[in-house]
């Protein structure tokens, strides 16, 4: 994989000095951009600063990124490594500060990417940003620290009530200030193709627009791309330091099959899973998060995947293949690729009530109950989002149920006097499984996440897990 860097800081047109700082090391893939502040020039040395200490304690780690880099080792490691690299940088400025009382209090943003063997790394803290351009659709991959935002992403403010606010620039997390800092984390894969835009709050609080941004972003990447940037800023006001690292993913040409079937994969992953009922709702970074915790197995035709009666612990998304499903010995349903099944093991131990088993050879991805669990308890909101999908879908369970209970009384009886109960299908055989077919469109992607339904299509239940059939019942719903 072949990847190119441009970079440029500028002092803009309103501050006489610049306290933004960069680094570009292709040698460790090393990405970094810092927005420093605490006057008397403090800002300038803590962004400074915490460039070359993530740098230098990376440098540490050579052997250990090397692993990483050839796949002797998970990309955690070298996340793990990049986080204590910026709690490092913390504790360095904090040291300084507090050596000079000119300088006390000071620190900086610090928004670092770590790109080893098609895979990335991101560290952030404060509100410098990290933008992916894929396929035509520009995500915003870290979130802003600040108050702002903490503000509207808790529900306290909307959007519209927060334009104009006088607390636009205040940062609710920076390195230095105190010798521990909060680092988010986030791995994920770069893809031949990708466009990455590491820049401070001087480039993008004048790019608000997604369709401009992105249109910027989809021409060539070069340095003077970086200073055309640079330019449009300035152009509309230039009230800061302006800084913008850009990079660009390139296959390596005789690797060129090999990285062309890997993106196809994880472009097949994000599909099928941004389709999946209880994962609709999520941005393109909590995406990544479940992503990166799931485990893809390839199932050849006729291998069992679950049998009924036996206890596992795993949600199953199927990517790629067919698959069947089997109670009593008897088919119940077909699933093609786009489907799930198995989300309520994920909740509890109870033994499954159906056997799945590959039609074809598949490939698929398996959330197990431990990792998805440790997810969640880490990332309030993906817990939030998953769990009132799956209470919405249940609710559609029970509106099944109740079609039974409530069916009229000339419906044909069982032998024993009570009303039968309807033929087996897929809309009991399913945890929740969802086709492709009924994920709404992705003309327009809403920025920084996938496509979901107007609200006025949540209210009216055009986002229900399934598509009504008559009389609440509902195809795909049910358990495995």
């Amino acid at each position: 994989m072949n990847l190119t860097a441009h970079a440029i800081s500028d002092v803009g047109r309103s501050r006489s000095g610049n306290e933004d700082a960069h680094l570009v090391d292709p040698d460790l893939g090393l990405f970094i951009v810092c927005d420093g502040m605490g006057g008397h020039a403090a800002g300038e040395v803590a962004s400074a600063t915490a460039c070359a200490t993530v740098q230098s304690e990376l440098r540490k780690h050579r052997d250990a990124l090397s692993d990483v880099q050839h796949g002797g080792a998970p990309m955690d490691v070298a996340a793990g490594l990049l986080r204590g690299a910026i709690v490092t940088a913390s504790e360095v400025i904090h040291a300084l500060g507090a050596s000079d009382k000119n300088r006390r209090g000071m620190g900086t943003t610090c928004t670092a990417l770590l790109v080893l063997g098609g895979k990335a790394a991101m560290a952030h803290v404060g509100d410098s940003r990290v933008y992916l351009l894929r396929a035509g659709q520009l995500y915003q991959m870290s979130d802003d620290h600040t108050f702002l935002a903490e503000a509207i992403r808790h529900g306290v403010l909307t959007p519209a009530q927060a334009v104009g606010s006088t607390h636009g620039n205040m940062v609710t997390r920076a390195v230095g200030p105190q010798p521990n800092v909060q680092v988010d984390v986030l791995v994920f894969d770069v893809l031949p193709g990708d466009t990455l835009l590491l820049c401070s709050d001087g480039l993008h609080q004048y790019t608000p627009d997604a369709r401009e941004l992105m249109q910027w972003l989809g021409r060539e990447v070069t340095q003077g791309l970086a200073q055309e940037l640079v330019q449009l800023a300035n152009a509309r006001g230039g009230a800061d330091n302006i800084t913008a690292v850009l990079l660009h993913v390139a296959a390596q040409e005789e690797l060129a099959v090999e990285e062309t079937t890997r993106a196809s994969q994880v472009h097949a992953q994000f599909e099928t899973l941004r389709r999946v009922t209880l994962f609709r709702e999520m941005t393109m970074p909590e995406l990544a998060r479940i992503l990166h915790v799931a485990h893809p197995v390839e199932v050849p035709a006729g291998e069992v995947v679950v049998r009924e009666g036996e206890t596992t612990d795993g949600l199953y998304i199927l990517v790629e293949g067919a698959a069947r499903v089997q109670r009593g010995g008897q088919t119940v349903a077909d699933l093609e690729a786009g489907r799930h099944f198995g989300e309520m093991a994920l909740l509890n131990r109870r033994p499954r009530t159906a056997t799945v088993l590959a039609r074809l050879p598949s490939h698929m991805l398996v959330l197990d109950r431990a990792s998805f669990s440790a997810l969640m308890s880490q990332e309030p909101l993906i817990a939030a989002k998953f769990l009132w999908a799956l209470s919405q879908s249940l609710s559609l369970r029970l509106d099944d149920v109740n079609l039974v209970q409530d069916r009229p009384s000339d419906a044909p009886e069982s032998s024993s006097g009570s009303l039968a109960a309807p033929p087996p299908s897929a809309s009991m055989a399913l945890d929740g499984a969802t086709s492709t077919a009924s994920a709404p469109s992705r003309s327009t992607a809403r920025f920084g996440s996938f496509p979901r339904p107007s609200r006025g299509a949540r209210e009216r239940g055009a986002a229900r897990p399934a598509t009504r059939t008559a009389r609440g019942a509902t195809a795909g719903r049910g358990g495995v």
